[in-house]
Formats: structure tokens, sequence, C-alpha cells
């Protein structure tokens, strides 16, 4: 009996590493065809849109994307200073509105958690308009401000980490380091914050890669070409109306890419640990 139940376990394990397997294949196996058809010709993608191997024409492939005024280091300061203080923006004030509304007790703490609910149904679309009116009254256009401080008030990051604290926080260490006479942002700071890594560090990535890869609100704001984001600079690159370098395309895709990458790689141990501490939770 106790041998069959083994064998059944150890089936169980290898059809889920199979399916895990698969679904991590899914998931990369897009992005291996990008960076390998950055390196190949446009003849070449025409001809076989796949390609699993690495060709010889990056260096080509760069210098066409070069000839295009597509400025990949002046794209990538750009977006990175526009996605950072984003993130940094929604990822602090969001966690601090939810502190507030769990570790303190008024009046309206109930109805201003339902009013932030309901702006979350509201599409970001509707008031564009009006945004970017008000924007260009106040000469706030080909500015990165209007792209960083809205971050501040993010509804869905609120909620998100509202619920996290509601599971994860005991008001008993906040009371107590308000009888040891800490003041309330150093306890925010220096208890609250570090409790909320795993919280934080998944919040930061979505909206790093929310902020680096939006193109409609860069797009009607910033008219400089200075001030192109990574995302603009790949949607010029349209090519002549006889050919379209679809090889310097996928390079100038790759190149927008990499830098998630590299968020995801360093954050993502936080996520790991938080899935671990929920995990051994009682």
């Amino acid at each position: 009996m106790n041998n069959s139940l083994k064998v059944s376990r150890n089936i169980s394990k290898t059809i889920i590493y199979i399916v895990c397997i698969f679904l991590s294949f899914l998931s990369l196996f897009p992005f291996w065809i990008m960076f390998m058809n950055a390196t190949r010709s446009t003849f070449e993608i025409q001809q076989n849109s796949i390609g699993l191997f690495p060709s010889k024409f990056f260096m080509s492939n760069l210098h066409i994307l070069s000839g295009k005024s597509f400025n990949a280091a002046k794209g990538f300061i750009n977006s990175m200073t526009i996605s950072s203080g984003a993130t940094l923006c929604a990822v602090y004030f969001s966690s601090l509105t939810a502190y507030a509304l769990v570790a303190y007790s008024w009046k309206l703490r109930q109805p201003f958690f339902t009013f932030i609910l309901a702006v979350l149904m509201i599409p970001a679309q509707v008031s564009s308009i009006g945004f970017y009116q008000f924007m260009y009254h106040i000469n706030l256009t080909n500015n990165f401000l209007p792209l960083i401080l809205p971050a501040i008030a993010s509804p869905s990051m609120v909620f998100f980490m509202r619920q996290y604290l509601v599971a994860n926080l005991s008001l008993d260490i906040v009371n107590s380091a308000r009888i040891d006479g800490a003041g309330e942002l150093y306890i925010f700071n220096r208890i609250i914050l570090p409790i909320m890594k795993p919280a934080v560090a998944t919040q930061a990535i979505f909206t790093f890669v929310l902020s680096w890869n939006n193109l409609f609100l860069p797009l009607i704001l910033l008219t400089d070409s200075d001030k192109y984001t990574m995302p603009i600079m790949v949607s010029l690159l349209r090519g002549d109306i006889y050919k379209t370098e679809y090889g310097s395309v996928y390079l100038g895709l790759a190149l927008t890419v990499l830098p998630l990458f590299v968020v995801y790689f360093m954050l993502s141990k936080y996520i790991i640990a938080g899935i671990s501490l929920g995990a051994l939770k009682e």
C-alpha cells in the first residue's frame, strides 16, 4: 500500500514538473524568437519568421537602427526616469494609504475605501483628453512630471496593499512602537515597509513594466524627440514605403525588453519569499 502511494506521488510530481517546464517554455519561447530575429536579416525573417538560432546580421541591424534616429541610450534614460519615478511614487504612497486604511480607525474609512474601489472602474482613456488639456494649460507638456506624479494615486495598488496588510500586519506591533515613543512616519518607514517587502516587490514589478511599456500617454504628451521613450522610438520604426527592416525592428524590441528582465530578476526573490511566508503562516 505504501509503495503504491509513493508511486502515485512520484507520478503526480512528474506530471507537475512536466506541466511547469512546458509552461516555462511557452513563456520564454516568444522572447527567444525575438532575440534571435534581432540577429537576422529582413530577408531571412520574411522567408522564415521563426528562427531558433542566431544569425550574423546583428551589427548591420544595429547600423540600420542607428540610421533611423533610434537613440537607444537616450530612450533608455528617458524610460528609466519615468518608470523609476512612477514606480517609487506608486509603491510608497499606495503603501502609506493602505497603512492608513488598516492601522487607523476613523469615521470615513470604509466609505473612502469604497470610493477607491469605485475609481478602479473608470478607464484611464476616458480622462486622457481632459488630462492632456489640463497639462497643456499649465505648460507641462513635453515634461516627465505628468507621467510620474499621477502614479501617486494608484487605486489597484492601494487595494492590493491593504489586503496584504490585513492578512500580515499585527496592530500590536504598531501599538508597541507608539508606546515606545516612535513617530508615525518612523513606524511606517522602519517597521511597516519591511513587513510589506514581498507586496512592494510584486507591485513594483507590475508598475515598472506598465510604465515602461506605456505608449498612449507619452505619445500625446511628448512631442520633443529628445524626450521620447523606448516604446515611442520602437513605434516609429516603420521603414519607408518600399521596405521595412524587420531585423532592426526586432532589435529595437529586444533593447526595450532587456531592462524588464533585469528588474524582474532583481525583485523576484522577494516574491518567492512572500509566497513562502504565506505558505508557512498559520
